[in-house]
């Protein structure tokens, strides 16, 4: 809902209730808030009618996803650094005397906009190292997607195992992007990096994998 349009809406039910008569019940009229994404700025105005405006708005239940705060007007905003869905219980309190007030819950889903996870960890086979991610595009953009998988030796040197550049298109889900190359006797710790890129609106979302052992190339050169 336009924010200017709750603010002219509220300006009006004080004045209603400023010339007397008894004020209509109070409600919370907010639709379900919409979903937020990891690490990105995010807003949600909280609503009511009736009562007798101005309204104060807290988190009487439950907790808001790290990086997010609920402001006494009723405007979710920040941007959050966990995932997942978060239950909170929102009260808001009129200016009547004595004052009412209504709880309600709601959830906040809280979603990583390009998602990737190892689908086939990687592994030694012979002398090569293979493996595979899976990706989600879990935004409503198509975005242009790179991910590139480097193999890292004992002595800091770098080699590409896996390389691929496309449109990532809005709702993948759980694509899977295989990788693997021969490589010289040694031990590595596999990267992988990806990178969603939407041009239109100069937003970037990436992630990172990286095993937690090294892997031990035992033949070959």
């Amino acid at each position: 809902m336009n924010r200017t349009f709750i603010f002219i809406f509220l300006a009006a039910l004080t004045l209603a209730a400023q010339q007397g008569g008894s004020p209509d019940p109070l409600q919370i009229i907010s639709p379900a808030p919409n979903r937020a994404f990891l690490r990105q700025p995010y807003e949600f105005q909280l609503a009511a009618q009736g009562g007798v405006p101005p309204y104060q708005w807290d988190v009487s239940g439950g907790v808001l996803p790290r990086g997010m705060k609920l402001g006494s007007d009723g405007l979710i905003s920040g941007a959050p650094v966990e995932i997942g869905d978060f239950q909170i219980r929102v009260t808001v309190t009129d200016s009547g005397h004595p004052a009412r007030e209504l709880s309600k819950e709601i959830v906040l889903h809280v979603i990583a906009p390009l998602l990737v996870e190892w689908s086939r960890y990687p592994k030694i086979t012979g002398q090569r190292i293979e493996g595979a991610a899976r990706v989600s595009n879990q935004t409503g953009q198509d975005f242009d997607f790179t991910i590139v998988v480097l193999a890292v030796n004992e002595i800091g040197r770098a080699t590409a195992i896996g390389y691929q550049h496309f449109t990532l298109t809005q709702g993948t889900a759980d694509l899977e992007i295989p990788f693997g190359e021969n490589l010289p006797r040694g031990s590595y710790e596999v990267n992988l990096d990806a990178v969603g890129e939407v041009a239109a609106t100069d937003i970037i979302y990436r992630s990172r994998l990286v095993t937690s052992e090294r892997l031990q190339v035992q033949v070959g050169p």
